[in-house]
């Protein structure tokens, strides 16, 4: 059984003691019951990880030595940044887990006319904050080394103009002339616009459309905005990336 992995930006990428961050130390010893001597491995979110053993454990510490580093990478050779317009309860959760699963690189989230749920102020920075520890944690469960970062959320035409610069830009849209096997396979980045439940508002898809975002369509079935992206992301891994 593969030893549980955490997220420890604070550590060094070498040998030497450190500790579990406070979540992280709290998760290892009230829901996985580690105990001193059990191994763990920890990435500090900018490449590679470490092998620990647990030294010591008291009300809120996890003490640790980490006693070799290797430099592995999991991260997928096809870099796609999501936009993603904000869907309710728990898909937008959802869709941020099993992206980064699928190797995702950075998340920007809109505001779209037709999105159902509505943040501002303190509540978007507490929701962002929430999708950023849903990055880490699936970064933790599928092994990268390299922790996707979650934007600030953005209004989506405010955010066209400048969205995706120099990446091949790419929208889903039921009822699109061509689908993903008919571009080539793309030289550089690639930026993905997903919208909201209700789609992408006529306004919105001209907008992207004139700054170059291309239309294009995942077979004849409309799927939901939680199911679009991840289709998506397959698709483009077996096409371009290391499916």
């Amino acid at each position: 059984m593969a030893a549980p992995r955490f997220y420890c930006p604070e550590i060094p990428a070498r040998k030497g003691m450190a500790e579990l961050p406070e979540q992280a130390a709290h998760h290892a010893t009230r829901v996985l019951r580690l105990k001193e001597g059990d191994a763990v491995t920890v990435f500090n979110g900018q490449g590679g990880e470490g092998d620990a053993c647990i030294t010591a454990i008291s009300k809120h510490h996890v003490s640790m030595e980490i006693t070799d580093w290797q430099n592995v990478e999991r991260e997928s050779p096809l870099q796609v940044h999501l936009a993603q317009a904000i869907s309710a309860g728990e898909k937008m959760d959802y869709t941020l887990q099993k992206a980064v699963e699928l190797g995702i690189g950075n998340i920007q989230p809109l505001a779209s006319e037709r999105s159902v749920v509505r943040l501002s102020g303190e509540r978007a920075d507490k929701r962002v904050a929430h999708w950023q520890g849903v990055v880490i944690s699936a970064c933790e469960q599928s092994g990268r080394n390299h922790v996707p970062q979650v934007a600030a959320i953005r209004p989506l035409l405010d955010w066209l103009p400048q969205g995706g610069a120099n990446s091949l830009r790419l929208m889903l849209a039921p009822g699109a002339e061509i689908g993903l096997h008919d571009l080539p396979k793309p030289g550089g980045a690639v930026t993905l616009l997903i919208g909201p439940e209700g789609g992408l508002s006529p306004v919105e898809a001209d907008a992207a459309k004139r700054v170059g975002f291309t239309p294009v369509r995942l077979g004849v079935r409309v799927l939901r905005t939680e199911t679009a992206a991840l289709a998506a992301l397959a698709a483009m891994q077996t096409l371009w990336g290391d499916f």
